[in-house]
């Protein structure tokens, strides 16, 4: 008998196909109606909050945005140095950006321990050319108190293609009134309410 009349009579090796899980359906979903119009925003970043573990400082962290298997996915680093000399402490967060109804939503884990998921929803760029992005965070603090907060965030734009060990030099912890941080940007991260306010709301620029 022929060689391939043997393979025939041979049963066939069954395959397991891993059924879907609940939440892959709903996440293939918002990637669908989630990722048009998001090609204008690929590239570097650098996010500036107020920190919620170091309280009265601002972070800078530096992020990309980059498409890959029909979404956008973005890494968030972080580097800081809580004082002079000290070895530097760094963090990276991975997630996925929406478009929806003119909000991009962002939300992502820290990969290191898997201890952290953080939600931010930024205004898009109306303009042709992006140059800052608003908007509010949502997260818990890296302290041991695991304080849930909410505060507000600026995307500075650096463009498509950056040096990122020099970006990632640039940042940690920063005092407020640190001259490397323009005037706007400090504006546009302060957390205050406006009076009659009884929602935190996110400033627009």
């Amino acid at each position: 008998m022929r060689f391939a009349e043997l393979v025939q009579l041979r049963p066939r090796a069954r395959v397991e196909v891993p059924a879907a899980t609940p939440e892959a359906a709903h996440l293939s979903r918002l990637k669908e109606i989630g990722s048009a119009g998001l090609d204008k925003y690929l590239g570097y970043y650098f996010e500036n909050y107020y920190s919620m573990a170091y309280p009265g400082r601002i972070l800078r962290t530096l992020v990309r945005f980059e498409q890959s298997e029909g979404g956008i996915f973005y890494r968030r680093s972080e580097r800081l140095v809580e004082r002079p000399g000290e070895k530097a402490y760094r963090g990276v967060y991975r997630g996925m950006a929406h478009f929806l109804r003119d909000r991009i939503f962002l939300v992502d884990y820290e990969t290191l321990t898997g201890l952290e998921i953080s939600q931010t929803i930024l205004f898009p760029s109306f303009k042709n050319r992006i140059t800052r992005l608003t908007g509010l965070k949502l997260g818990v603090s890296g302290s041991g108190e695991r304080m849930p907060c909410c505060a507000r965030v600026v995307y500075d734009y650096l463009g498509l293609a950056v040096n990122p060990r020099q970006a990632l030099s640039m940042c940690g912890l920063y005092e407020p009134d640190d001259p490397r941080l323009d005037a706007a940007l400090r504006a546009a991260v302060t957390n205050d309410i406006a009076p009659g306010q009884v929602l935190f709301r996110a400033n627009f620029i």
